[in-house]
């Protein structure tokens, strides 16, 4: 896809729904001696996030796995959207997207693996990251240069957020 077509779409979004393993996350899983789960966050990742928020953009965060650090960092940046635990993520976001009156068509969505396809097929913006598997990539109109968790969803921000300058 060209640069222009993809600005002209990331222009329309009002909501930016996002992934989390291999997306928000290097998708690897780490756990404690005592079993306890945790995952690593990019900072850039939150900054480029929290200014999305700031110029009036929702976010909203589906996860297949319920890691309460999933939780734990989206409170921490103020996203109030948040769905862990979720099996079926595009009924999900179809339900929020009634709630907040906001068209797929308006929708971008940041996904990596097969469990993403349906909303990558269905949302207006289809995206995902460097190190994505095949079918996510044939699914996305832009793939990322970065890898999940190493600066992927900053560098969507980032295009996001140049391209609804005025």
């Amino acid at each position: 896809m060209q640069i222009d077509e993809l600005r002209s779409r990331l222009a329309q979004i009002k909501l930016l729904a996002l992934d989390v393993d291999g997306t928000l996350t290097d998708g690897g899983l780490y756990f404690t001696n005592s079993g306890d789960e945790f995952k690593k966050f990019n900072v850039k990742d939150g900054q480029g996030m929290k200014l999305v928020m700031e110029a009036g953009i929702q976010i909203a965060i589906l996860s297949a796995s319920s890691s309460t650090a999933t939780i734990h960092r989206a409170k921490k940046l103020g996203i109030s959207h948040v769905y862990v635990g979720v099996e079926d993520k595009l009924t999900i976001l179809r339900s929020l997207c009634d709630q907040l009156g906001i068209d797929f068509s308006q929708v971008a969505y940041v996904g990596d693996d097969v469990n993403d396809l349906p909303i990558l097929e269905a949302v207006g913006c289809p995206l995902t990251v460097a190190d994505a598997v095949k079918a996510a990539k044939q699914a996305a109109i832009y793939i990322t240069e970065k890898a999940g968790g190493q600066g992927a969803v900053r560098e969507i921000c980032d295009l996001l957020l140049e391209s609804q300058m005025p």
